[in-house]
């Protein structure tokens, strides 16, 4: 065999074979020699690859990466690809569910500008948190008249506490385009950090949205 993978003849390369035919086209040693990119002098990806299956796939699953650079041609960088690539494999195996997102201000409050900027009504919602600030659930609980909306306190902390949140932001439209707080925003912000602060729920923010933007309750130290 060559001992450069690029001296082969296409159809023999495993990247070439795999974007015409498919990765199922693949044998193990290939796909791993995808993985890993380069031989050494005088052995190929492929043949490298080979050394590192002598165990069978499952064996090479369980190897830590100080395992795999005793194999000549396996540095660190590679080591850690094969590595990370059979842990990939065995989340998706175990059905284990994507990381959420994490929390950004700026990031929802456009989001939220692009959904309820326009709205005629006032609505108000709130997304749930982890201890890690990272988003768990949104969901809109009220729909109010052109001019206010029928807050409860009581309804957010009940949405927190049966989703098992640990944070809280809520957020409402200013149907009258000025997302500037209120009198009203305010008393009623300081009400609710309050309430949530008596079952162990942290108020992170109030965001309040228009058509023209949205400004934060807690950038502005309001909260």
């Amino acid at each position: 065999m060559s001992h450069v993978i690029c001296d082969l003849p296409r159809d023999d390369r495993p990247r070439e074979r795999m974007l015409m035919h498919g990765p199922e086209t693949l044998s193990d040693a290939e796909l791993v020699a995808l993985f890993i990119g380069s031989g050494r002098r005088g052995r190929n990806a492929v043949e490298i690859s080979r050394d590192l299956l002598q165990e069978g796939i499952s064996s090479l699953a369980r190897r830590e990466v100080a395992y795999l650079t005793d194999v000549p041609g396996i540095g660190v960088a590679k080591a850690t690809r094969v590595v990370a690539a059979f842990e990939l494999a065995r989340r998706i195996a175990a059905g284990r569910p994507d990381e959420p997102p994490a929390f950004d201000r700026h990031v929802l409050g456009t989001t939220l500008v692009t959904r309820y900027g326009r709205h005629m009504q006032e609505r108000l919602g709130a997304v749930l948190l982890d201890s890690r600030h990272r988003i768990l659930k949104e969901k809109e609980i009220f729909v109010g008249t052109i001019n206010s909306a029928l807050v409860s306190t009581s309804d957010i902390i009940r949405f927190a506490l049966l989703e098992r949140g640990t944070g809280i932001v809520v957020f409402h439209n200013h149907p009258s385009g000025n997302p500037t707080p209120s009198g009203e925003d305010e008393s009623f912000t300081q009400k609710l950090r309050f309430s949530l602060s008596t079952c162990d729920i942290e108020l992170v923010d109030h965001l309040i949205v228009s058509a023209h933007g949205y400004i934060s309750m807690k950038d502005k130290g309001m909260l």
